[in-house]
């Protein structure tokens, strides 16, 4: 048997998958929770040696005689989290995350210094924003300077995972690309940006690699200590959603990818760079070869499970319990921003329920509204692909809240367009694995293409189709949304 193997160090939790790549199918699987810092004034961070502790535990709980057939390994990380590290390797700092908004401060400093956020996305592709990279290393700079005159290295957590692995230090495109440190258009490090925190911090960043290269190969100290064999091949990787556009398939123009977890991601693949001047869809590279256009909401499953829990309803009562409420629950409209929000860019952003009369004030109708919310907050991002001139197919859904079908229904008829759905789960796991793949065939000389190997290795199941009435219903519905959105916006800024 000959396998590959998926990493995926996530926000909550870090998966690992062993696929079998001959005969298509998951021979093991393993999973570990991660804990997270989480404090009033928007902070949000990790520490670096809790990811060496969750991957050794993920290894341990997978057969040794399966470990051994492992001949390449591919990372997905969470993206845009800061790894601090000095000389050594060791980090200087805790990992501060994509849903710390504690940097809003750095954010304005560094677009007053480009001249305003029209000059910065014309230096490199994205506005500066609290969930990217720049703003958290200007923070270390300001709030730590200590730990900063340690710091000789900037990493992301895939990069960190593969330096874990390896012992070397590389970026590749696609995560490379969600740090604002980075010229999405040249795909290299953006010497202007740099020099706006600190001209020094460019020799910190890792030199950088394409997507089908290998970032290095598993060295004798990781393989005794994850069970693995010395020498396997390490591919590129590359950042949660850039993993999940390979594990779902998203490697051709037309198609796009929504992600329901924690946060929610909408984001599709193009052949060449899509730069959103307002800033809702970052300028992102693709871990595939091409560039990613992609929304990001902080607020997905957030208002859903918060709701959830006030209520007190296990997840099929609470989506049973929305399923008696009509479209537009009611007049009943959520604004989700529990964690602050990034799209629209809201860091200060609180959560409200709004509409509330004596008739519609009922359980099902804020059940209804908590789903609900989550998908008109994609329906900015599919609005900004429109204009931007991207023709979308249709969305294959992905994530824990792809799982309900009421939910299938709602994106369905909110975006109108019909959802696909995937057989297999854990799609940036897997996306590592067929990563690995591409790399270990490239590497023995095989050509093969990306595409080609995601037409192999991805299971696509039912196709859930919009119905004509109910997207009619929901335009009034995110008309209505829209209206409270902007009336009350100005309230966090």
């Amino acid at each position: 048997m000959k396998t590959v193997c998926g990493i995926d160090l996530g926000t909550q939790s870090c998966k690992i998958v062993v696929y079998d790549f001959d005969k298509k199918t998951v021979v093991a699987q393993s999973s570990a929770p991660v804990d997270i810092i989480a404090n009033n004034d928007g902070t949000r961070e990790q520490k670096a040696e809790w990811y060496d502790a969750v991957v050794k535990t993920c290894f341990s709980k997978i057969d040794t005689k399966i470990k051994k057939t492992i001949e390449a390994i591919g990372v997905s990380g969470q993206q845009h989290g800061f790894v601090p590290l000095d000389e050594k390797g060791k980090p200087v700092y805790n990992v501060k995350l994509w849903c710390d908004t504690s940097t809003t401060a750095e954010c304005d400093e560094i677009t007053k210094a480009a001249g305003g956020e029209k000059k910065l996305i014309a230096k490199a592709g994205l506005p500066m924003r609290p969930g990217y990279t720049a703003p958290k290393v200007l923070w270390l700079k300001k709030n730590k300077p200590k730990a900063f005159e340690k710091l000789r290295h900037i990493l992301l957590p895939h990069n960190y995972i593969n330096f874990l692995l390896t012992g070397e230090y590389w970026a590749e495109y696609g995560d490379a690309s969600g740090t604002a440190l980075f010229d999405v258009r040249e795909r290299k490090w953006s010497s202007a940006v740099c020099k706006l925190i600190d001209p020094v911090i460019e020799k910190y960043l890792p030199p950088l690699t394409t997507s089908d290269k290998p970032a290095g190969r598993v060295n004798k100290a990781a393989a005794d200590l994850y069970g693995l064999n010395e020498g396997v091949l390490v591919s590129s990787g590359g950042g949660d959603n850039m993993m999940s556009a390979i594990g779902t398939g998203i490697v051709r123009d037309g198609y796009l990818t929504m992600s329901l977890g924690t946060s929610g991601t909408l984001f599709g693949f193009s052949k060449t760079p899509v730069i959103d001047p307002t800033g809702n869809l970052a300028a992102f590279c693709s871990s595939s070869g091409g560039w990613m256009p992609l929304l990001c909401t902080m607020n997905c499953t957030v208002a859903s499970e918060e709701f959830r829990t006030l209520l007190n309803f296990e997840v099929k009562d609470f989506d049973n319990t929305a399923g008696k409420s009509p479209i537009g629950a009611n007049g009943i409209v959520v604004l989700p921003f529990f964690n602050g929000e990034r799209t629209p860019n809201l860091p200060n952003g609180r959560a409200s329920v709004n509409g509330i009369t004596a008739g519609n004030f009922k359980t099902e109708n804020l059940a209804r509204a908590a789903l609900e919310s989550a998908i008109f907050g994609m329906r900015i991002g599919l609005d900004g692909f429109k204009e931007l001139g991207f023709k979308a197919k249709e969305i294959r859904l992905t994530g824990g809240g792809s799982k309900s079908p009421l939910w299938q229904s709602i994106v369905a008829n909110i975006t109108n367009l019909p959802i696909r759905m995937l057989t297999g789960s854990e799609a940036a796991a897997m996306g590592g694995a067929i990563q690995a793949l591409w790399c270990l065939k490239q590497t023995n000389g095989e050509k093969v293409s990306i595409e080609d190997l995601a037409d192999k290795h991805v299971t696509l199941g039912a196709t859930i189709k919009p119905d004509s009435k109910s997207v009619a219903e929901y335009n009034k519905a995110y008309a209505v949304y829209s209206k409270y959105l902007e009336a009350l916006s100005p309230l966090y800024k």
